[in-house]
């Protein structure tokens, strides 16, 4: 196994809010106040994760994103935050989400400019570090855009790994490494598990089936790659671009995904040990999508201690068998329906293909987590399971 980036974080999937792919880049304020990358606008998500529950169920990160910061840095180099849009500061923000009991996030770049255009990190990862450290930031995303070499990238991605941990202070680091040295050469994730504690490997999370669907099928041809290396300490991020260039955003309560494909982000992200990191408005959610969300059963399996990252097992026609060893011997199993036409179809499996066989050896109990929960009662190790799944639908069960 490879050694884990040697800050004692992230021994679970790291789990918030990110303002990437529901506000993106939105910074005019005077006509646009409710949704605009200000201070405004995580104070008041960060009152709503206490009010209604979030931080409860585990999602303690309010992450800042590209386009927070002013156009230049100040006279001693530092970054700044823009001074209209963050009137008090960073520091002044980390400590009211701190005083929520929440963490604060924020991003930099391992070039010249970030993506859309504000001051990079290159030349500056120490001072940066620094800069964070002293603001009480906690996690930090780190992009990849506007580097002249892919030798640079990954001595910026390591250099800023050693600035973070030298400052003392505990500050999650997630890397958008291997998404950039893809077009080019295979990562290499045992050394990007050394300096990282999550790491984007596909494209941008967008607010749509296609966009979920892409990185499932993604994740599935690279699953041999991939599933050893995530554990505690180090995690791969399916969307791997900000969900997603960045973070692995969940765009359940947006837009453009149907209640099953909604109910198949969830599941999925579970069984492959996601960072779960909601990319909504919060204030403004459907009960549906809050109950998705915060559900207890399907945040635990994401959470599980063992740290095993699911994969895929079979796959039939249109029908993908995923399972997730978990702590006590048990499983996660997941039966996705890639069918995007006509109704709900039936799928049959023998219990024999879970767990290289093990998983229901003599018997087993099976629980429904997704799409709503009820037990199935206990099944030898040669009975078969059918299960009825909706068109682009997932069913979760625990084994």
């Amino acid at each position: 196994a490879a050694l884990a980036l040697d800050n004692g974080l992230a021994r679970t999937p790291p789990m918030g809010w990110l303002h990437w792919e529901r506000f993106l880049c939105r910074t005019d304020c005077a006509t646009d106040p409710h949704r605009c990358v200000s201070e405004r606008l995580f104070v008041e998500m960060a009152d709503v994760m206490v009010a209604e529950g979030w931080r409860d169920a585990g999602y303690e990160f309010v992450c800042i994103d590209d386009c927070w910061m002013a156009p230049t840095r100040d006279e001693h180099g530092r970054l700044q935050a823009d001074p209209k849009r963050f009137p008090s500061g960073i520091r002044k923000l980390a400590d009211y989400v701190h005083s929520k009991g929440l963490k604060l996030g924020i991003y930099s770049d391992v070039g010249n400019k970030t993506c859309a255009g504000f001051p990079g990190s290159y030349n500056h990862y120490d001072l940066d570090a620094q800069t964070f450290a002293s603001w009480g930031v906690d996690l930090l995303k780190f992009d990849g855009c506007n580097s002249d070499s892919l030798e640079l990238l990954a001595e910026g991605y390591r250099h800023m790994s050693l600035a973070l941990n030298k400052t003392g202070r505990s500050i999650v680091y997630s890397c958008e490494w291997p998404f950039y040295l893809r077009p080019v050469q295979q990562p290499n994730y045992t050394e990007i598990k050394q300096y990282c504690n999550h790491w984007r490997n596909f494209f941008d999370v967008y607010d749509s089936w296609r966009s979920i669907k892409s990185i499932l099928d993604w994740t599935a041809l690279h699953q041999d790659s991939i599933v050893k290396i995530a554990g505690p300490g180090g995690w791969n991020d399916p969307d791997m671009a900000s969900i997603f260039v960045f973070l692995s955003q969940l765009v359940i309560g947006n837009f453009g995904l149907s209640w099953d494909q909604a109910v198949t982000q969830m599941a999925m992200w579970a069984i492959m040990a996601a960072p779960l990191f909601m990319s909504n408005d919060l204030r403004h959610i459907s009960p549906e999508a809050k109950w998705l969300l915060q559900n207890k059963e399907v945040i635990a399996i994401n959470q599980d201690p063992l740290g095993k990252q699911g994969y895929q097992i079979t796959k039939d026609k249109n029908f993908e068998l995923w399972e997730r060893p978990l702590s006590g011997q048990a499983y996660a199993v997941a039966v996705l329906n890639q069918q995007e036409i006509g109704g709900p179809q039936n799928f049959t499996f023998s219990l024999t293909f879970l767990g290289n066989g093990l998983a229901c050896n003599p018997a087993c109990s099976v629980r429904q987590i997704l799409p709503a929960s009820r037990d199935w009662g206990v099944y030898s190790w040669v009975s078969s399971l059918n299960v009825e799944v909706n068109p682009t639908g997932t069913v979760l069960l625990k084994v």
